[in-house]
């Protein structure tokens, strides 16, 4: 039964240490995307319009 304990407590700890690695690397700009806002301007926008997107609702709802 103790080695229960002792399996919970290293588990916590392991997940502590790397819950805080997590925390460092986010607060340090591990998961910044500086990379898509370059790209973003090449791809064209979709259009979207209003009265087709209409359209498609009133003729969903009739079938």
């Amino acid at each position: 039964m103790s080695v229960i304990y002792v399996l919970l407590a290293i588990s916590t700890l392991v997940a502590i240490f790397f819950f805080v690695l997590f925390i460092f690397s986010v607060k340090k700009g591990q998961y910044d995307d500086s990379y898509t806002p370059s790209v973003r301007m090449l791809f064209d926008d979709e259009l979207v319009d209003e009265d087709s997107k209409s359209d498609e609702k009133t003729s969903n709802e009739t079938h």
